[in-house]
C-alpha cells in the first residue's frame, strides 16, 4: 500500500542532523569531562600559597621534631606535592615525602623558585628564618585522550547512521531475492524519506514483474494444451485419409505432427518446472540404474559407480534421455556414459565424438530454443531439450554443464548432491558396464 500520506523526510536531511546532533552531544560530554579533569588535576600555585600561609601553620623552631613533621604532612596534603622545611643555614629540619634540596636563598629575595631535576621547586623564607620548600604534584591529563574521544563519537554515531543504512540493507536482499527469481520478494515500507519512496517504486515494479510473467507462463501453458485437442483430430484425419494419401506425403505429415507433439510436450514441461518450482514426489533413486535403463533402450554402454540420489524419478529420467538424445542428434559415436562420485556430489558424464561447441556457445545452448550456428530447426530437436535438463538439475540443487572433451567432442556433465544411504556410507563399488 502506498503511503503518501504527510511530509516526506529528506534523507540527506536526516543523515546532516543526525551528525549535528551527535557533535553536539559529544561537544557536551567532551566539556563535561574536560572542566571535571580540569579542577581535579590542575596544578596547585604555591607562590600564592606560600605568601598567604599563615604563621600558626609551621611550628615554632623549638617545637619537637614529630610536631614539625606532623605540620608539614598537613600542609603537602593541602598544596598537593612534596614539601621540606629548612633551618636558616640551609639545614634540613622535617620533609613530606623525599626531601627536596635546599633553596639558593639569593640576598633580599624571600620567595624563590628553582628546579630538582626536570621539576620546579618553590621556596618561601619564614619570618624566623627558616626555609620551606614545596615541589608541586604534576598536572594529571584527562585519561580519556584521543582514543577516548574516537571511541565516544563511534558509539555516539553508530545508533544513528546504522538506522539510516538498515533500511538500505533490506531493500538490497529484496532486489537480490528479486533477482534470484522469488517474484514474490517485497520490502517493508519505514519512514517517509527517500528509501521509503525507493522501497514503495520497488514493491510496485516487483508487482507488475510478478503479474507479466505469471501470466506469460499461464499463457503459455494454456496454449500449449490447447494445441493437443487439434493435434489429436489431425490425427484421427491422417488415420481416415490414409488411402487417399500417397505414402511419401503421410509419413511427413506424421513426422511433422509427431514433432509438434514433442514440443509441446517439452513446452508444457518447462511451464510446470516454472510455475511449480517447489519438489513433487522425492524419493531415493539410483543414478547409475535409472541412467543404465534409458541407455539400454538405445543400445548404449554405461559405466561408473552405483550413487543414490533424493528426486523425482519422472524428472531425472527426462533429463537423462534428453542429454542422450541430444548426443545421438548432434554428436558422433561412440558416445559414453559414466555416473561417478565426485565429493558429496554424483555427476552424470555424457560425451560424444561430434565437431564440439565453441566456448562462446557452451552457455548460450542452455538457453530456450537456442540453436547453434548452423543447426537446421528441421533436425527433430525442440530446442528445449537442454533448457529442461539444466531446470531440472538446478531443481535437484544440482547444475548443468558443457565441456570440451579432450581427445575431440563434447561432453555435458550433471551434476547432483548425493544421498548417504541409512545403513552406512555411500554407495561407491564399481560396477561393470550395463547395457
Amino acid at each position: 500500500m502506498s503511503r503518501r500520506h504527510g511530509p516526506r523526510h529528506r534523507l540527506y536531511l536526516q543523515i546532516y542532523f543526525a551528525l549535528v546532533v551527535t557533535l553536539a552531544v559529544f561537544a557536551a560530554i567532551a566539556n563535561g569531562l574536560w572542566r571535571l579533569t580540569e579542577e581535579s588535576s590542575r596544578p596547585r600555585q604555591p607562590a600564592l600559597f606560600l605568601t598567604d600561609l599563615p604563621a600558626a601553620a609551621i611550628p615554632a623552631p623549638g617545637a619537637p621534631s614529630r610536631v614539625q613533621q606532623r605540620a608539614l604532612d598537613r600542609l603537602a596534603a593541602r598544596l598537593g606535592g612534596r614539601v621540606s622545611l629548612f633551618a636558616a643555614d640551609a639545614r634540613l629540619v622535617a620533609a613530606s615525602g623525599p626531601a627536596l634540596p635546599a633553596p639558593p636563598r639569593p640576598a633580599g629575595r624571600d620567595v624563590q623558585r628553582y628546579r630538582d631535576g626536570r621539576r620546579q621547586v618553590w621556596a618561601r623564607r619564614l619570618p624566623d628564618g627558616r626555609w620551606l620548600a614545596v615541589q608541586p604534584r604534576p598536572a594529571g591529563r584527562p585519561h580519556w585522550g584521543p582514543i577516548g574521544v574516537l571511541v565516544l563519537i563511534a558509539l555516539a554515531a553508530y545508533p544513528a547512521v546504522r538506522r539510516i543504512t538498515r533500511r538500505l540493507e533490506r531493500l538490497q536482499a529484496s532486489v537480490e531475492a528479486l533477482g534470484a527469481g522469488d517474484l514474490r520478494a517485497r520490502v517493508p515500507v519505514e519512514g517517509r524519506d527517500e528509501v521509503a519512496q525507493l522501497a514503495e517504486s520497488f514493491n510496485r515494479a516487483a508487482t507488475r514483474i510478478e503479474a507479466l510473467v505469471t501470466a506469460h507462463k499461464t499463457l503459455l501453458a494454456n496454449a500449449s494444451h490447447e494445441l493437443r485437442s487439434p493435434l489429436a483430430r489431425l490425427r484421427v484425419a491422417i488415420e481416415l485419409l490414409h488411402t487417399h494419401i500417397p505414402a511419401a506425403q503421410r509419413v511427413e505429415v506424421e513426422r511433422n505432427i509427431a514433432e509438434l507433439d514433442a514440443l509441446i510436450e517439452e513446452i508444457l514441461l518447462a511451464s510446470r518446472l516454472d510455475t511449480t518450482p517447489e519438489h513433487g514426489s522425492v524419493e531415493p533413486v539410483d543414478l547409475l540404474g535409472l541412467v543404465a535403463e534409458e541407455a539400454a533402450r538405445r543400445d548404449l554402454s554405461v559405466t561408473g559407480t552405483p550413487v543414490q540420489v533424493s528426486g523425482e524419478t519422472r524428472l531425472l529420467r527426462r533429463l537423462i534421455r534428453n542429454l542422450l538424445d541430444n548426443a545421438q542428434r548432434y554428436g558422433r559415436a561412440p558416445i559414453d556414459i559414466a555416473v561417478t562420485r565426485v565429493n558429496e556430489d554424483a555427476a552424470l558424464t555424457v560425451c560424444d565424438r561430434g565437431p564440439g561447441i565453441p566456448v562462446s556457445e557452451r552457455e548460450r545452448i542452455f538457453e530456450p530454443f537456442y540453436r547453434l550456428p548452423g543447426q537446421r530447426e528441421g533436425d527433430g530437436g525442440s530446442g528445449l531439450g537442454l533448457a529442461i535438463v539444466r531446470q531440472i538439475a538446478r531443481r535437484h540443487g544440482g547444475e548443468a554443464l558443457c565441456e570440451a572433451r579432450p581427445d575431440g567432442g563434447t561432453c555435458f556433465r550433471v551434476t547432483l548432491p548425493a544421498a548417504t544411504p541409512a545403513g552406512g556410507g555411500p554407495l561407491e563399488a564399481p560396477a561393470e558396464p550395463r547395457r
